[in-house]
This record gives structure tokens, sequence and C-alpha cells, in this order.
């Protein structure tokens, strides 16, 4: 006479167990949701986005609503599956519908779920959306109460409750774009990152040293001053009296021309008229800012100084765009001059090389937050000045000291250490 009722009660259960699962699913799937993307499909107008957006607006009031309602269907079945047991065992039932209803509960309502909700966040969270915001709504006096009643008990215990987000670090975001895989293409990927390292870099890093600027001496006599320019291949040259400390401006080899149409040689006035006003740039600059300072001042050269107002290089527009977007080359250890290939795998390396250009030649990766070039490296690992030809080994990577001339370790063979 009871097996109706019963059934019904078997029915209510299995009913409070999928609506359990629905709200442990629910939330799984709205946390897992990718914000940015999320983002980006709301602006597009989908629809599914919109609702979770508005879900995930108010966070803390989403969550109040999906444990209210999970809680009280995870009771309420617990009250339900006591009840059967009692009809149909007695009271030794009670222990054993327990166990039964934990282990259903666990895998149906929970495990089952939040896995496929954690796998598939967006098939999850937009259509149960459709449930869950009017929901809220109609549940709000409720869930406002809950929430006023955890806040009061925070700040009882000196909790403060965190509106929002923390935004993206630039670790964070290099991070992202590293781990974007294909949708992002590979060189687009580099430009990224390139660009987030901009931060991080200053002029130091890039700047062509002062001994290897090349430059027009005016003291120099017109001969020696026509030679030079003639077989230089730069644009922009800067120009100096003396010393190179004594910088008086830079030469354009345009100006330079249309300053010598007129005339039948080339003499001081012509140099003189076509020297346009140096551009100044701290040492320690970072690489961003000086990017955003060339555009400012439609400056493409700029001149390096220290504190005391000394020359230490220049920087290029050129050298600055080619950290983002890579060199203008296609064989970069083959077309570097001052890294060249032996025949036995080796490397023979100018001294005076920067490390971040040996790095890139050759695919190393050679420590760049101290010194700048070879020269300095090797000098900061030996604290000395080498007496002759010595073998250095930085890292994974071996170097052996061919030449040393003015306090300068002019040339090394390199290679990694396990080639040697």
């Amino acid at each position: 006479m009871n097996d109706e009722p019963v059934a019904h009660l078997f029915g209510a259960l299995a009913l409070l167990i999928f609506l359990s699962g629905f709200f442990s699913g629910s939330e799984t799937g709205l946390m897992a949701l990718n914000r940015y993307k999320l983002k980006h499909l709301k602006k597009t107008g989908h629809p599914g986005a919109t609702r979770a957006s508005k879900l995930l607006d108010k966070p803390e009031s989403t969550i109040s609503l999906i444990l209210i309602g999970n809680n009280a269907v995870n009771i309420l079945a617990s009250s339900i599956a006591t009840l059967i047991a009692l009809r149909l065992i007695g009271e030794s039932g009670i222990y054993i519908s327990t166990a039964i209803l934990t282990v259903v509960v666990l895998i149906f309502a929970e495990i089952i779920p939040k896995t496929v909700a954690a796998y598939h966040p967006e098939r999850v969270a937009y259509p149960v959306s459709l449930i869950l915001l009017p929901l809220r709504s109609f549940l709000y006096p409720v869930i406002a109460v809950f929430n006023w009643f955890t806040h009061f008990l925070l700040r009882i215990t000196g909790i403060e409750p965190k509106d929002g987000g923390d935004p993206l670090s630039v670790d964070e975001l290099r991070t992202i774009v590293g781990e974007a895989g294909h949708m992002i293409p590979k060189r687009h990927k580099g430009m990224l990152l390139n660009i987030l390292d901009l931060e991080e870099m200053t002029v130091d890093d890039i700047m062509i040293p002062r001994n290897e600027v090349f430059g027009v001496d005016l003291s120099d006599d017109l001969e020696t001053i026509t030679h030079r320019l003639k077989e230089t291949e730069y644009t922009r040259i800067p120009v100096y009296k003396d010393d190179i400390n004594n910088i008086l401006g830079i030469l354009h080899q345009r100006d330079l021309i249309a300053a010598m149409a007129n005339g039948e040689g080339l003499d001081r006035d012509s140099l003189s008229a076509a020297m346009r006003e140096s551009y100044f740039i701290p040492e320690g600059t970072p690489l961003h800012t000086q990017l955003f300072n060339f555009q400012k001042q439609k400056k493409r050269l700029g001149i390096v100084v220290d504190e005391y107002g000394d020359m230490q290089g220049i920087v290029t527009l050129e050298d600055l765009l080619e950290e983002i977007v890579g060199d203008f080359t296609s064989n970069l250890a083959e077309e570097n001059k001052e890294v060249q290939r032996q025949e036995d795998g080796s490397y023979l390396i100018d001294g005076t090389s920067t490390l971040r250009d040996i790095n890139r030649s050759l695919r190393w990766e050679l420590p760049v937050d101290g010194p700048k070039t070879l020269n300095g490296l090797m000098l900061e690992h030996l604290e000395s000045f080498p007496d002759g030809a010595v073998c250095v080994q930085l890292g994974d990577y071996q170097f052996e000291i061919l030449e040393i001339r003015d306090n300068l370790i002019q040339s090394a063979r390199a290679q990694r250490a396990e080639a040697a």
C-alpha cells in the first residue's frame, strides 16, 4: 500500500540530485570562463556571454545564489533519503542511506558535473545563465540578507571584502601571450613578447658603443672628411671637433647633397649648413620611453650621454624597432661580421660585440643584466685584466681569449661547453 508514495519519494530524490549537480556544475562553469574571451564575446553581442557577464559582474550574489540552492537541495535530498530508509528498512536503514547518498551525491552531483564544466565552461555557463539570472533577481531579498550577514561577520573578524579582480602584471600578460598556442601566429607572438620586454630594457642595451661610432671630425682636412663620407654606409653621421664628446650636430647625407647642389664641392660651410641639431638621451632611459620620445621629437638618432655629459654611444630608431620586429636579415650568424663560424664548430667573436647580438645570432642565453659586451662579461668574471690567452667558462659556454690590446679583449673563440 505504501509502494506508490515511496516511488514518488525516489522520483523526488532523483530530481534533487539532478538539481544539486546543476548548481555544482553552474558554479564551476562560471568560475572557469576565460574572462578576456568573455569580454570579447560580450562586445560582439553574444547573448550567452552577455548573460554570463551579468552574473559575474556581481560574483558574490551569484555564488550566494548557487550555494543557497545547492545546500537546500542537498539537505532536502538527505531528508528524503532518510525517510525512504525508514519506510523500507527501519531505523537501521538510516546509516545505509547516508552511505549510499554520500556516494551518489559525490559522483553524480559533484565530480561528474564539475569535471564536465571545467572542461567545457562555455557549453555549461551560457545555458545555465538562462535560469540563474532570473532566479537571482527573484531571490534577491534572500541573497541580500545572507550577504549582509556575511559582511557583518567578516568585519568583526577584521577581513574586508575586496571588490574587483587584480589587474594583470607584465609577467602574467607575458605568460598569457606565450601560452596562446596557435591562436596567435608565432611571429606575432614574438613581437608581442618583445614589446613587453621593452619595459625591462634601456638604451644602454642596444646602443652602439662610442668606440664603434662612425663620425666625422671637422678638425680633419677636407680630403679625409670627403673620403670618410664616401666610404660610409650610414645616412646619419655624428659630427664632432677634436673629441667625440664634443658633438656639434648630426649630418644627414641627403641634406649634404642638397647643400652642395649650388656649390662646386665639399667645404666646411656646406657641412655646417647640412648639420642638424643633436638629440641627446640620458643613459638608462627605458626603451619604451625612448620609443615614445623618438615619436614625439620626430627624431631617428640620439646620442646617449652619462651624468657627466660624456658620450656613451648612439641609438637609432631602427635599432629600437629591431628589438620588436627582429633584425632585418635572414641569417644573423652569417650576416653578423662580429660573429664568425669556424670549421670546427666554434665561433670567433669580437670582444666589443654586445651580448644581446651574440644571443640573437647564436640563440644562446648569455646573461644580459650586467655588462653589455663580451669584453665586459669576461673581465667581470676574471676580476682583472688577463696577462695572456686564457680560457673562461661562463655557465654553459666556454671562451678562449685570443687577443688583448689596449686593455680590451679584441677577440675570443667561443663554443658550448659540451661541444668543447
